[in-house]
């Protein structure tokens, strides 16, 4: 009658996965800024201080699509010391991505292994938070 009663039908906005792009001088500074702090983890150095390296290299390999060593970088600095800044919110994103590509791809084991590990990340979050 007068419509007001009536769902209205949405359509799903399509999600697009928004990619920096860097220009080649941010890339060179980026890239320059990730062998510094590889040739600093490679001298001796306090393991937090080498879990705060790990964090920067891994956000920096994350900035340049690196993301197999991003992702191996952000997991060494969990590693070293339990922590939920801004590595472990990087890192769950890239499981999260890893996921859903796995799931693009009908890929049920690599669906497995990040759901995993997202629940790896959940058991961190809670023992940073709790204090155990």
């Amino acid at each position: 009658m007068f419509g007001f009663f009536k769902k209205e039908k949405k359509s799903k906005p399509q999600v697009q996965k928004e990619v920096e792009e860097l220009s080649d001088e941010e890339k060179t500074v980026l890239q320059a800024s990730v062998e510094e702090l590889k040739q600093a983890l490679s001298t001796s150095m306090e393991e937090e201080n080498q879990a705060e390296s790990y964090e920067k290299l891994g956000l920096l390999q994350d900035r340049l699509h690196q993301t197999d060593d991003a992702i191996s970088s952000l997991e060494k600095s969990l590693e070293l010391k339990l922590s939920i800044g801004d590595g472990y919110k990087k890192l769950m994103s890239l499981y999260n991505s890893k996921r859903a590509e796995a799931a693009r791809n009908g890929d049920d084991t690599g669906i497995e292994k990040y759901m995993n590990k997202m629940d790896d990340m959940r058991q961190i979050a809670k023992k940073v938070t709790l204090g155990g």
